[in-house]
């Protein structure tokens, strides 16, 4: 069985883990195939009074990308909920998971709607999903973009889907 990664890449509080939460439970419902999430907030301590810098993500990629390979070793496939910042980061990622099959989807949602979202949860600090946003990378290639102020996380979990699915 193929190996499937699906990557979604989007700025702070644009909803990526409310995405891959509804994206296992589409794949569940309709394969009846399990996928884990492994989120970047599992490797980084977050803070409002902290700054999270490219080479603290950078320093965290290569946990990041054995946790993503042992899951592989037992389970069908993996959500990555990842903010890519930065070429270097991007090339990282593709080259330690060169053996899987990466779906990348692009995750959007107005900048308005970032902020509020962002002031809300409370747990980063202010301006990180506006800089977040500036500085995603890569700027296209994707397979899909989805916006998260215009769709339901389960209208956008079935677009993901069907895309990664061809269903």
């Amino acid at each position: 069985m193929e190996r499937h990664v699906i990557l979604l890449n989007g700025p702070s509080s644009s909803g990526k883990s409310t995405l891959a939460r509804a994206l296992q439970e589409t794949i569940l419902g309709k394969r009846m195939e399990r996928y884990e999430v492994v989120s970047i907030d599992d490797f980084l301590k977050m803070s409002p009074t902290e700054t999270i810098y490219e080479d603290d993500v950078f320093e965290i990629s290569d946990d990041l990308c054995k946790r993503v390979l042992e899951i592989l070793d037992t389970d069908t496939g993996v959500i990555i909920d990842h903010v890519i910042t930065s070429e270097r980061i991007f090339t990282h990622l593709k080259e330690n998971l060169s053996s899987c099959h990466m779906h990348m989807i692009c995750i959007t949602c107005p900048l308005q709607l970032l902020r509020q979202r962002e002031a809300a949860r409370g747990d980063r600090s202010p301006g990180s999903a506006e800089a977040s946003a500036q500085y995603l990378f890569p700027k296209e290639g994707y397979d899909l973009v989805v916006d998260t102020g215009m769709k339901s996380p389960s209208e956008n979990a079935l677009l993901i889907f069907n895309t990664v699915f061809h269903a």
